[in-house]
């Protein structure tokens, strides 16, 4: 099969069931751990919003014009409590409205290490697998990105906002108890949570008081040792028996791939 790649889907199951995309075609991943797989990059690439061939992409996946000039690749998407929306300088702000604007969810999620996170109230679990979390709890629900963003900066400051994606790919991660350091901390933050209520209201967070726990577990049959990242510019052609999947990586026993790095890329695909 050949095609441009994006991000694996993924849905939650016992465990997570995987396929890679490639245009229109959906590969299962799942039943081919054990089997000897190659991915072939052609050398092409092609912009996931505008299809343009490009050398170069940005942004996973997107061309300089593109990532310059669209909201989805400014910096207030990865840091929002950044966003400027009020202050008028949104590069689209109907593309704001609609994306932004919407319920968020905090959460604290482990992958290795306890982190917290936001995402969007549609992508959840789909954000917590991408991670690669065995464990995942919303905290509050919100009612834009913005203050998703100020409540985990917040919270930032006492536990880390970033994954270990290293860690995270070494083994199974011990289980934590989430509900508890969720406790802990929405206590080290009342100061910061009062200053948010008061500028946005009561209303603008709501406390996830009855939340469960979401356990995921991942189809890896063997975690690596050490560490080996593949790169498709360095090696075109990447080949090896799939061991498993987890966040968006494919687990080889030569290497492992990140798969939603190289976006837009065209690939040949065989088992």
């Amino acid at each position: 099969m050949q095609g441009q790649l994006k991000k694996m889907y993924s849905y939650l199951g016992a465990p997570v069931q995987y396929e890679l995309p490639l245009n229109n075609q959906k590969i299962a991943l799942n039943p081919l751990i054990g089997k000897s797989i190659k991915l072939h990059y052609t050398g092409r690439i092609f912009c996931v919003h505008c299809n343009k061939a490009i050398k170069k992409s940005y942004n996973q996946g997107y061309c300089y014009p593109c990532f310059i000039s669209l909201a989805q690749c400014d910096m207030c998407i990865m840091r929002p409590h950044t966003c400027h929306y009020a202050a008028g300088t949104c590069r689209e702000p109907v593309w704001g409205e609609e994306f932004c604007f919407q319920p968020h969810f905090v959460y604290l999620a482990n992958s290795g290490d306890i982190k917290v996170g936001i995402t969007r109230h549609t992508q959840t679990p789909t954000r917590w697998i991408d991670q690669g979390a065995e464990q995942a709890l919303p905290i509050f629900r919100t009612q834009s990105r913005h203050i998703s963003g100020l409540i985990e900066i917040a919270i930032s400051q006492h536990i880390s906002d970033k994954t270990n994606w290293q860690k995270m790919l070494k083994n199974q991660a011990p289980s934590i108890d989430l509900k508890a350091k969720r406790d802990i901390l929405i206590a080290a933050c009342r100061t910061d949570m009062e200053e948010i209520t008061q500028q946005f209201g009561q209303q603008a967070a709501e406390f996830l008081a009855d939340e469960q726990v979401v356990d995921i577990h991942f189809p890896v049959t063997h975690y690596p040792t050490k560490i080996k990242s593949l790169c498709l510019i360095k090696t075109p052609e990447i080949s090896g028996v799939l061991l498993g999947i987890k966040g968006q990586y494919v687990l080889l026993d030569t290497g492992v791939l990140n798969i939603r790095k190289y976006t837009g890329y065209e690939i040949e695909f065989s088992v």
